[in-house]
């Protein structure tokens, strides 16, 4: 590692860690993000780029609505504690960094619907909890020197990784692991590796990836071993989007894709005479939801009567329009009126199909969780929609996080 005075080296990163990060947008799917811990103890090696990762990470909350604690008190990973933070990030922590009272508070965090951000040594780290392997998605195997290498973007849609181009050539210290995350996870980026030296993975090496796990969310990345990364606008907006995956204020699909994308591009042919279409349909029609607390179908009977899932069979009533939206947000289109469902008075009263466009009242965060359900978030007040008195009573947006009466299995009826 290199050795130069911490305090220079701080004061230059921040400086220009804030020109950089001025350009970045802040989306309005971010507003739910409102506090986000920063978690860097070191049990064994200690990377120098961890003051510049947490200032970069300060800076991004000061630009985008979030205010941060940075900590390397084990102390702080309490039940009552954690509940406040919508993401805890790892930044670069390595060996075993929380005892068993810590580890459970954790784990009931993630299990509550909490946010996990791992970045470069958070793999290096609590190897004797398998917990928290799963979390992570990979330990730590081994790496070889810096050196510059192509990065593949997997995954275009991802909010932390839409903004980069299809091959991202960068410079960092380049992990190997000791197992591969992609039957479990969403990979997002990967390395080629005929295009550096160290690479063990087979040629099928994730660096990027994210997942539900537990209850919760999680995201990690191998990158963030320089000092430079910090004031790289290209890393540091792929750090804001795992922050915003993590705390669920925005929508990401991180269900596994086991296929793994080809190394080479495929042979040239000739272009079709019509081009296909370069977006998928606005709309998927059909779609039901059963409530997981009672195993009834949600029903919207008309204009004037809240939504309910009372109904043991799917008819017109029981269909939706699932309508994509702005940020990776949906819309509910009763099948039964055409009309638009809405979280009625804020969210302060049941939720009723009755308008004839979406708006912010008809606008929700479709959250897919670890056991195949999904939840509905309503952005109109950040809350959960459930189904009230265990599906005894109307559906309504009023839950600070996701439980039984919070889950719905979604299904596609044609």
């Amino acid at each position: 590692m290199r050795s130069r005075p911490r305090l220079l080296a701080f004061v230059i990163g921040l400086a220009v860690l804030m020109a950089s990060l001025l350009v970045l947008p802040t989306p309005s799917s971010a507003a739910p993000l409102t506090k986000v811990l920063v978690f860097s103890k070191t049990a064994g090696f200690r990377h120098s780029a961890i003051p510049n990762g947490i200032a970069a990470i300060q800076q991004l909350g000061s630009a985008n609505g979030f205010t941060v604690t940075a900590t390397e008190d084990s102390g702080q990973f309490t039940t009552s504690n954690l509940a406040q933070y919508q993401a805890v990030v790892f930044m670069s922590t390595t060996g075993d960094v929380l005892n068993a009272s810590q580890q459970t508070a954790f784990e009931s965090y993630i299990a509550a619907g909490g946010g996990y951000v791992g970045v470069h040594a958070a793999a290096d780290t609590e190897y004797s909890w398998p917990w928290y392997g799963q979390l992570v998605g990979a330990y730590f195997d081994s790496h070889p020197a810096i050196q510059t290498a192509t990065v593949k973007i997997e995954d275009q849609s991802n909010p932390s990784t839409a903004h980069l181009p299809a091959t991202w050539t960068r410079s960092d210290e380049w992990y190997n692991y000791r197992t591969n995350p992609r039957s479990s996870a969403r990979v997002l980026a990967s390395l080629n590796e005929s295009s550096y030296s160290g690479g063990n993975m087979n040629g099928d090496h994730p660096i990027t990836w994210c997942k539900a796990y537990g209850g919760g969310r999680a995201w990690y990345t191998g990158l963030g071993h320089t000092e430079a990364s910090y004031t790289d606008p290209n890393f540091t907006r792929m750090l804001l989007g795992g922050l915003q995956v993590a705390a669920g204020s925005v929508s990401a699909d991180c269900s596994p894709r086991t296929t793994t994308p080809p190394t080479t591009a495929p042979p040239t042919t000739a272009p079709p005479t019509t081009a296909p279409p370069t977006t998928p349909p606005p709309t998927a029609s059909g779609s039901t939801l059963k409530a997981r607390a009672n195993n009834q179908f949600v029903s919207a009977p008309n204009a004037s009567t809240a939504l309910i899932a009372n109904k043991t069979s799917a008819g017109t009533s029981e269909r939706f329009d699932l309508v994509s939206l702005a940020n990776g947000n949906v819309a509910l289109r009763a099948k039964s009126n055409g009309q638009f469902v809405a979280a009625e008075n804020s969210g302060n009263s049941p939720l009723i199909a009755n308008r004839a466009s979406a708006g912010a009242w008809e606008t929700f965060q479709l959250v897919r969780n670890s056991d195949g359900t999904v939840s509905l978030r309503a952005t109109v007040n950040n809350r959960y929609v459930a189904a009230d008195n265990g599906g005894a009573s109307p559906l309504i947006a009023n839950r600070t996080s996701i439980g039984q009466w919070e889950k719905f299995d979604l299904a596609t009826s044609n």
